[in-house]
């Protein structure tokens, strides 16, 4: 099976912004971002798609939620959202599971 983008970039093939690391997940910024802040919050176990979570995963799916946390605690923000697109008609595009942290919208007034 080939690498995805991402296991190369953890692997250091492909250089990237890393926003925060663990054993667990790496957190890049977007390269083409879709918000003020757009990082990309990346287990370091390849998982396909969301449909391939097994009950396993789930300290690491609760992981990467608590690592949200910590980015908008990092980062000042008092909110954000977290987005996983599932498969190619959930518009996924990358088959390694990862989730989008985006932030810094503009309050309307």
């Amino acid at each position: 099976m080939e690498k995805s983008i991402f296991t190369r970039i953890m692997e250091k093939e492909i250089p990237a912004r890393v926003e925060y690391e663990d054993e667990q997940v790496i957190v890049i910024h977007d390269i083409a971002p879709k918000a003020p802040v757009h990082l990309l919050i990346i287990p370091r176990k390849p998982i396909a798609t969301l449909m391939d979570v097994q009950e396993e995963d789930l300290p690491l799916i609760g992981h990467i939620h608590v690592v949200a946390q910590k980015l908008a605690n990092k980062l000042g923000l008092k909110g954000f959202r977290l987005i996983n697109n599932c498969g190619k008609e959930g518009g996924q595009e990358v088959f390694h599971i990862h989730y989008h942290f985006l932030a810094g919208f503009q309050e309307e007034k």
